[in-house]
């Protein structure tokens, strides 16, 4: 069993940038993939990023290639999400993800969810 628990939202005016953490319970955790995704009000949950288990893979969305970076340290379980030159877009809540083999752009099949933190940008 895996629990994550997110962390380092909140409200950011635009252009301006945030860092969320994503802590991970177990000792299995450098052997998970991870992935962040983002759900905004009244729409569905959109895939932002994932990282493969070293940390030598990572893919993102289109919308945030270049603004956003994924990036895990196995040594504390964590996993976090680097976002740059926010857009009143991004507003959304951020969960984070973990699989044992991949995190699918759906979202389908993953293993363990955290319970999300919200980023809010202003314009």
């Amino acid at each position: 069993q895996v629990q994550l628990v997110e962390s380092g939202g909140g409200l950011v005016q635009a252009g301006g940038s945030l860092r969320l953490s994503c802590a991970a319970s177990g000792r299995t955790f450098s052997s998970y993939a991870m992935g962040w995704f983002r759900q905004a009000p009244g729409k569905e949950r959109l895939f932002v990023a994932r990282i493969g288990w070293s940390g030598g893979s990572t893919y993102y969305a289109d919308s945030v290639k270049g603004r956003f970076t994924i990036s895990r340290d196995n040594a504390k379980n964590t996993v976090y999400l680097q976002m740059n030159s926010l857009k009143p877009e991004d507003t959304a809540v951020y969960y984070c993800a973990a699989d044992r083999t991949t995190v699918t752009t759906t979202g389908n099949g993953v293993d363990y969810w955290g319970k999300g933190t919200l980023v809010t940008v202003s314009s």
